[in-house]
Formats: C-alpha cells, sequence, structure tokens
C-alpha cells in the first residue's frame, strides 16, 4: 500500500511537472509602476503610468507620437488590453524602426486602433511607409467586435516569418503575408489628428510578449479570415493550398500574348503610351474563376480587364477609369462597372480606401450563375449571367491597352468548380 501512495505522488508530481512546461513562458513588457524599458520615440503626447497604466494624451495639432521598446523583437506573440478615448486614433507599432534626420520619424507595420465610424481596429496600417496592407473591408466582422471607446478591449498579434495575424477581443481581425521588416521595436501610438482635442486618450495595459516556442503556442490558421498577400508577385502558402495561381509571374510575358506596346519594369506590367499598342492576352481560356488583379492609374487614364473573352476579342469589361478627370466616366462606364451593362455604385471610392496614386485590387468572380465585381475588398455588385447578354461560357483575359498610363501587378487567378 504504501508503495502505491508513493507511486501516486510521484505520478501526480510529475503531472505538475509537465503542466508547468506546457505553459507558455510569457514576459510583461510593462512592470506596471513606471516606463522602464521604454523610450519616447516621437512626439509631444505625454506618457505616464496611472494607476498600473499607461496612459497616453494627445496635444491638439501636433505630430503622432510613439512611446517604443528599448528591445526589438522579431518572431512573437503579444498580447494587451488597450482602451481609447476622445475619438483618439491609436495603434500597436510592431516590426517597425526609427529615421535618423530630424523628424525622426517612426515607421512599420501598425495593428490600428481606430474607433471612428469606419472601424478598422484591428487591421494592418504600414505607418509612414505603405499606407493600408489590410484595412478591414476584407473583414466585416471584426468591424463589430470593437468594444467602443472607454471600454477595455483585447488585442493579439502573431508575427511568425512572413505571417502577421491578429485578434480583436478575440476575433480574428487580419492575415497579412508580407517579408519587408523581420524584426523592429514595439510601440505605442498616440495619433496628432487635428480631429483630437487635448486631452484624449490612448491606455495600455497588460502588456506581455511571447518568444519561444511560438509554433507550439499560435493559433492555428484554418482560413477562417481572407489572407492579403503583400509580396508582390508571390503566392503564399496558404493562398497555394486554397488553389490560387500566379496569372503572370512578374517577370516576362510566360502566358501571355500580344504584348507591343507593354514593358515590364520593376514587377509591374505597365502600358506604354503609344498607339499601336495591342491588348495583352492570356494563352489560355477561363470559365468559373475568381481573378484578381492589382492596378494603378494615371491621372485621366483608363483602360479595362476583359474576361470571356472569344476568338474576335469580344467579352465582358470590369471598367479601369479615372473618374475624377476623364470625362468618359459615367453611368455604366465608371471605375468598377461591368462596361455599358452595369454600373458600379455612384459613392465606391469613399469605404474601399480607393487611393488614386498607388495600388488598390480588382476582384471579378465568375460562376455558373452570378458575375461579381469588387474593389479593395467591397463587392460593388452581383449580376445574374441571364441578365447579360453574352454567351461565351469560357474565355481568355486581357489587359486592354488604350494608349494612356496604367500599372499592373499581383495578377492571380482562383479557378472554381
Amino acid at each position: 500500500m504504501k508503495k502505491l501512495v508513493v507511486a501516486a505522488i510521484a505520478a501526480l508530481f510529475l503531472m505538475a511537472c509537465n503542466g508547468a512546461e506546457q505553459k507558455p513562458q510569457w514576459e510583461y513588457l510593462f512592470n506596471g509602476h513606471d516606463l522602464t524599458g521604454w523610450t519616447r520615440a516621437v512626439g509631444e503626447a505625454d506618457f505616464a503610468v496611472v494607476d498600473g497604466v499607461i496612459v497616453g494624451t494627445a496635444r491638439r495639432g501636433t505630430p503622432n507620437a510613439f512611446l517604443r521598446t528599448d528591445k526589438e523583437y522579431g518572431d512573437f506573440i503579444l498580447e494587451f488590453e488597450f482602451k481609447v478615448t476622445g475619438g483618439l486614433n491609436s495603434g500597436v507599432q510592431i516590426r517597425s524602426h526609427q529615421q535618423g534626420d530630424g523628424r525622426r520619424l517612426v515607421y512599420g507595420y501598425q495593428w490600428e486602433v481606430d474607433p471612428q465610424v469606419r472601424a478598422w481596429t484591428g487591421g494592418i496600417f504600414d505607418e509612414a511607409r505603405r499606407g493600408w496592407l489590410y484595412p478591414l473591408t476584407f473583414n466585416q466582422p471584426a468591424r463589430a467586435a470593437f468594444k467602443g471607446e472607454g471600454v477595455w478591449n483585447s488585442g493579439r498579434i502573431e508575427a511568425i516569418g512572413n505571417s502577421i495575424r491578429g485578434w480583436l477581443n478575440g476575433v480574428p481581425s487580419c492575415d497579412l503575408w508580407c517579408d519587408m521588416t523581420a524584426k523592429g521595436f514595439i510601440a505605442l501610438q498616440v495619433h496628432g489628428s487635428n480631429m483630437n482635442e487635448d486631452g484624449a486618450t490612448a491606455s495600455f495595459r497588460n502588456i506581455r510578449i511571447l518568444t519561444e516556442d511560438l509554433e507550439r503556442w499560435a493559433t492555428p490558421n484554418h482560413g477562417e479570415i481572407h489572407q492579403i498577400n503583400a509580396i508582390n508577385n508571390t503566392l503564399s502558402p496558404m493562398e497555394e493550398e486554397n488553389g490560387w495561381e500566379l496569372l503572370w509571374n512578374g517577370r516576362n510575358f510566360e502566358g501571355w500574348s500580344d504584348a507591343q506596346g507593354w514593358r515590364i519594369d520593376n514587377g509591374m506590367l505597365i502600358v506604354e503610351p503609344v498607339e499601336d499598342g495591342e491588348h495583352l492576352v492570356t494563352d489560355h481560356s477561363f470559365e468559373n474563376f475568381w481573378l484578381s488583379v492589382d492596378f494603378r492609374v494615371t491621372s485621366g487614364a483608363s483602360s479595362g480587364i476583359f474576361y470571356l473573352v472569344d476568338d474576335e476579342m469580344n467579352g465582358l469589361e470590369y471598367q479601369l477609369i479615372d473618374d475624377r478627370t476623364n470625362p468618359n466616366a459615367v453611368g455604366k462606364r465608371t471605375l468598377g462597372s461591368l462596361f455599358d451593362v452595369k454600373a458600379a455604385p455612384a459613392n465606391k471610392t469613399a469605404a474601399p480606401d480607393m487611393r488614386w496614386n498607388d495600388f488598390n485590387t480588382a476582384w471579378i468572380k465568375v460562376t455558373d450563375n452570378t458575375i461579381e465585381h469588387w474593389l479593395n475588398g467591397v463587392k460593388l455588385f452581383s449580376i445574374a449571367r441571364n441578365d447579360v447578354e453574352w454567351n461565351e461560357s469560357e474565355g481568355k483575359i486581357f489587359l486592354q491597352h488604350s494608349g494612356s498610363g496604367f500599372y499592373f501587378r499581383n495578377i492571380k487567378i482562383k479557378e472554381l468548380p
């Protein structure tokens, strides 16, 4: 009997030890008392510790302010709690850096805190660099996860290799694939917008980081939300797993024909401003598919993405045009419209974060029953195939050469059953 008791105690002790080994080894970045381990990077907002909380207080009309960690971090899992008042925009910088000139600019990935009507808290903004990388137009459920101002919310960021994923109050908020910055400091932002009155605050507490054994503690990625690949002209492992293919490889015209009037520069397909240019046409035909194309429009320019194209080069067109200055951009001929068939909504450039001087993303979905046009993650419309006077069930895809400046990249397709 004595041996059994000893054995049972030993087993319980072993289980307890194993249980201890199973717990993640968190490190708290904020000690709850002072700002040891943190340094003001830039800006004029006040940062102080109040009742065990880091509180950043905005000063109207001053630049964005950042409180950064003294250490830099590469791969990690970061958790924190935050709340904002006074409509203050904020965020948590990761893998970020500081410019050495007089402005001492902070740049890098930012997990956004956005209490405004847009509600993009939990998206990824590339501060002082590329702008929005993961706007929450791609993730409507996350827009509803923010609990509001003056209330504690929780954030989680898993940055492992090229993968940056986030959660807002337990709801998946972003899934970004990017390789621009592998390591940098973490920082808390107080936005310097003139929209905020003096005294608006951003508060943070329970800031902890995990840097060891990350594969064990990382959240499995089952593709609950759309992933954005910010590495140009590549496929992420998730995209490959989900059946996406590169329609253009970013280096040459393989898979395409009729390249007169086109050139390739720095991973971009560029329309030469010549009158005798040809439409760039795929070698293969497609039936049911998702098509994704990044495009950049120059002032006054027009082009189009044609699909279900027949042998006589006729097909349906996703209209690409500068709505601001091109006089032909009216009715069913505006950006995102199904040319001369279905007009895109008049307010389409408000919600999708349209960037006239940078790249945007057009999506086209074709099934047996419907056609959908999307812009920057927002569905512009869906139209029944029966309502379109075009009987081709499959066809090629081409990018229109109209003699005006256009840029294309990240051309991807996923064939559907």
